[in-house]
């Protein structure tokens, strides 16, 4: 919808645009027909009104070629075909109907372009020889040069035509392509997130329903049977045990064959001098600033933070090729605002931004929390991750 919305909007400007510019090219017109005019080149009947207002006729006809260009030729071919027929100077053949032949080949009409051409030169040059004109001179210096500007303008409406069809069809393509690039990310993030749940109801799913059973078990025996209770917890403390080693092998599927596993603690805010000193030590330096003052945070907008600020380190070490990275967080009264910055080789490509799981996992997180993840890049001009999360949980 918000497509469509724009593409009206960006129609309507372009018809305003065009509308101004007709005007113009009107105004153009009837100035260089009166010009012609006033010159009084020959013909048996001096200008007048009549001369003049053909002049600002053919002008006016510019103020509809868009939405009639067929319309506006015929009525210009006919004007000049009266025009001459009433005696008046000689104003040339193709000069009046320049713009008109112009207008509809750029319209894409160009069999009733080179029909009407055609037929202007048919009968203007009939007329002539029928005056006696000379043959030689009317077919030869005249015609040519009469021939070469009406196919001048005709040539001129089709390229413009074409240029235009060729621009519009390239953002219909760029626009596709982001749509598709968006469906391709949001169906990344769906399946992530379909997997991770698939995967963490495998892990817990039975241990959960051990630990219930026998919760209640040494619940029941705690008073009477302190062995059987404690044998009870015992087989709590080996399911979570077993958990945890799952939840492990889990989480290490969730990474990339070639991702190093993580070198600090699953945490906050609170661990990121230790990512930060952790990365330094693998031969990244990192600068971290801290701006405004520090409030303590939800549980899970710290942890979000955390993992954001995580993720874009990941992606320095392992593609940036950068000598250095800025980790920036600005304390602001409703929300934190984060920036990873770092001096390396850049995306490539703009598309890249908007793909890998690493990325769509950023976004997800910041999202669930109504918050979000920009990624700016320019090849050789390193990359910057900003991310906005407010301070408060949305209900």
């Amino acid at each position: 919808m918000a497509t469509g919305y724009s593409r009206r909007v960006d129609e309507g400007q372009r018809w305003r645009r065009g509308g101004r510019a007709d005007a113009v090219l009107g105004a153009a017109v009837s100035v260089v027909v009166a010009t012609a005019i006033s010159m009084d080149l020959g013909g048996d009947r001096q200008p007048d009104v009549v001369a003049y207002l053909f002049a600002a006729g053919l002008g006016a006809l510019m103020l509809v070629r868009r939405q009639f260009p067929v319309l506006a030729l015929v009525a210009a071919a006919t004007g000049l075909l009266a025009y001459y027929a009433a005696g008046y100077p000689a104003i040339g053949l193709a000069l009046p109907v320049a713009a008109a032949l112009y207008s509809a080949a750029e319209a894409g009409k160009l069999v009733a372009a080179t029909g009407t051409a055609a037929a202007l030169l048919l009968v203007s040059t009939a007329f002539r020889l029928a005056e006696g004109d000379d043959p030689a001179y009317l077919l030869g210096f005249e015609l040519a040069s009469t021939v070469g500007l009406m196919l001048t303008a005709i040539a001129l409406g089709a390229a413009v035509r074409a240029t235009r069809l060729l621009r519009d069809e390239q953002r219909r393509a760029a626009r596709q392509a982001a749509a598709e690039r968006e469906r391709e990310a949001r169906r990344r993030v769906e399946q992530e997130r379909l997997r991770i749940a698939r995967d963490l109801h495998d892990v817990l799913g039975h241990t959960i329903a051990v630990v219930r059973v026998q919760a209640a078990v040494a619940d029941e025996a705690l008073a009477d049977d302190p062995e059987a209770a404690r044998a009870a917890l015992g087989v709590i403390r080996l399911a979570s045990d077993e958990a945890v080693r799952e939840l492990r092998g889990t989480l290490g599927l969730l990474r990339g064959p070639d991702e190093p596993e993580a070198r600090t603690p699953v945490g906050g805010l609170r661990h990121l001098d230790a990512l930060v000193a952790a990365t330094s030590r693998s031969g990244l330096p990192v600068r971290l600033r801290t701006l405004g003052e520090p409030v303590p945070l939800p549980v899970v907008v710290d942890t979000t933070a955390y993992r954001i600020v995580q993720e874009a380190l990941t992606n320095c070490l392992r593609h940036a090729r950068a000598s250095s990275v800025q980790v920036d967080l600005r304390y602001l009264d409703d929300r934190l605002e984060i920036s990873v910055t770092d001096d390396g080789q850049g995306l490539a490509r703009p598309e890249q931004a908007d793909t890998g799981r690493g990325i769509a996992g950023m976004r997800e997180r910041a999202s669930l929390l109504g918050g979000r993840v920009a990624v700016g890049s320019r090849p050789g001009t390193g990359c910057r991750v900003d991310a906005s999360l407010p301070l408060a949980v949305p209900a």
